[in-house]
């Protein structure tokens, strides 16, 4: 299924998936390597409420664009940015169905810009430990399993995110990467907010315990200690970046050993992200190969065996060979008689309508009708309701159906004989679906034919002999159905009779017997 194959490679493509706890500075290590405060944010409360992915490339101007979206955002002014803030607010906000917190559904927009580094970033929700006032039940297990739906992704790089300002034991997403990627081949830990762990006077052992991957069990490809934001949550990312700088230059913990020089700052994150993505992107390339180069070999082998005698043919020439031969099957419909497309249509209509005719037109008639005029009146209004409701529909779903049964009986039970039997059999199973799906009688058809049959029934004439045995022949039909039907009734209701019980040993059963 070629749609199944794209939506496989779709969700195996390489991505950056950023993990954290909430408020452990996730998002803003996002902007940082997008160079823009491009995200909503809010004091203590849950503002990634979906995953927003976002694409990133090298570029002349810094903008942004939704998808599906046609404004492009400047990010090189505070307006546009707080609009597209909004945007992705407003956006997040509409997709959460009643009754949720956060939802599965993905914002997708694209970031390009002057020295922008080029790979694709996923920002989940923050992983919470507690459901909180407001929040819709099963948030916990909502946002944990999302991260993980993201992370099982073979080709994603994993962005593990920890606060460095809160004890390492309150941490939960470094669990739940864990079980994602027991190895740590793909997963990046980053220790934020390190210039409030200098502030707090951490320890500098431990910060260097959790640099060096000793004092979690998550194993990672590389540890960094970065820092994403000043006492001013309003400043540019510019000015964060001099910040970090700053601090990086005087810190006591950088002076003690704590950090390494290639483990601090974003610059170093952002260059060691972009390296192992398309690191990725390389290894998945060649994965995807080796797999279409097996997959053909397997299709090339299976032609051999199954066409011997035919060479192989290329997909433009399968195209005309499977569009030559639905054309002759559908054009083989011309062949069949007038008279045979009447009686297989007059077939099935009889058996529709004739229970409708006797049950609820000429048998209420008779059972109001006192004398010949009073029943043939009554018979006139039931048959004028029926036509004026009921009767156009009827007809019209009766020919689809029998148009319906003679495509298949050409276009399934009579293939061409062109030496590639059964190769075409699911093109013609699609074919046939095709012409169901598409078959769509306008109400317009509908209509026209109400009036035709209305108008028929005004006219009481027989314009001829054949019109007057159609009719009499339908009747007779009618009423035989109407008999069987009565005689299957009553024989279920009294059983099987005398001839029937010596013929066939039949008796009986208590119910009739009571009867």
């Amino acid at each position: 299924n070629r749609s199944s194959d794209l939506n496989y490679i779709q969700d195996q493509l390489p991505r950056v998936v950023v993990v954290g706890d909430q408020s452990a500075g996730k998002t803003s290590v996002l902007e940082m390597l997008v160079e823009a405060r491009i995200f909503p944010r809010g004091s203590g409360e849950m503002m990634t409420r979906s995953p927003v992915k976002v694409t990133l490339s090298e570029g002349p101007e810094h903008v942004a664009q939704l998808r599906n979206g046609t404004k492009k955002y400047d990010l090189t002014k505070e307006s546009e940015l707080k609009l597209l803030r909004e945007e992705i607010e407003a956006q997040m906000r509409a997709s959460v169905k009643p009754g949720q917190t956060v939802t599965n559904d993905t914002i997708s927009l694209t970031v390009r810009g002057p020295g922008l580094n080029r790979m694709v970033l996923v920002d989940l929700p923050g992983v919470i430990s507690t459901e909180t006032a407001g929040m819709a039940s099963m948030t916990k297990s909502s946002i944990t399993s999302m991260c993980k739906q993201h992370m099982a992704n073979p080709n994603a790089i994993i962005l593990c995110i920890q606060d460095g300002s809160v004890d390492a034991e309150r941490s939960n997403v470094t669990d739940i990467v864990t079980s994602a990627d027991p190895q740590g081949k793909r997963t990046i830990f980053v220790l934020t907010k390190v210039d409030l762990a200098e502030k707090n006077e951490m320890n500098p052992k431990r910060v260097k315990a959790i640099l060096d991957g000793e004092l979690f069990p998550m194993k990672a490809l590389g540890y960094f200690a970065v820092v994403t934001g000043t006492e001013n949550p309003r400043d540019d990312v510019k000015t964060i970046r001099q910040y970090e700088e700053k601090f990086f230059q005087s810190s006591t913990l950088f002076q003690s050993g704590a950090f390494k020089a290639t483990q601090i700052k974003m610059r170093n994150l952002s260059l060691a992200v972009s390296k192992r993505f398309w690191q990725t992107v390389k290894d998945s390339v060649q994965e995807q190969v080796e797999h279409f180069r097996s997959t053909r070999f397997d299709l090339e082998s299976e032609w051999k065996n199954t066409f011997p005698k035919q060479r192989e043919l290329n997909r433009n020439e399968l195209f005309e060979k499977g569009r030559d031969e639905m054309l002759d099957q559908v054009a083989s419909l011309m062949r069949i008689a007038p008279q045979e497309w009447d009686d297989a249509f007059a077939s099935r209509l009889v058996d529709a309508m004739s229970s409708t005719v006797v049950d609820k037109i000429y048998m209420p008639a008779a059972a109001k009708g006192a004398t010949p005029g009073h029943f043939k009146t009554q018979v006139d209004i039931k048959l004028r309701a029926w036509a004026n409701g009921e009767l156009p529909l009827l007809c019209t779903e009766k020919g689809a159906s029998t148009l319906i049964e003679k495509v298949s009986e050409v276009v399934l039970e009579n293939p061409t004989q062109n030496g590639l039997q059964g190769l075409f059999d699911p093109l013609r199973k699609e074919v046939l679906a095709g012409i169901k799906r598409r078959r769509d009688w306008m109400t317009a058809d509908i209509n026209r034919l109400r009036v035709i049959q209305l108008s028929s029934l005004q006219d009481e004439t027989v314009p001829d002999q054949q019109s007057w045995l159609l009719a009499v022949k339908f009747m007779e039909s009618a009423i035989d159905n109407e008999q069987k039907l009565a005689r299957e009734r009553l024989r279920q209701l009294i059983g099987p009779g005398a001839w029937e019980k010596w013929i066939s040993w039949r008796s009986q059963t208590s119910e009739q017997v009571r009867i």
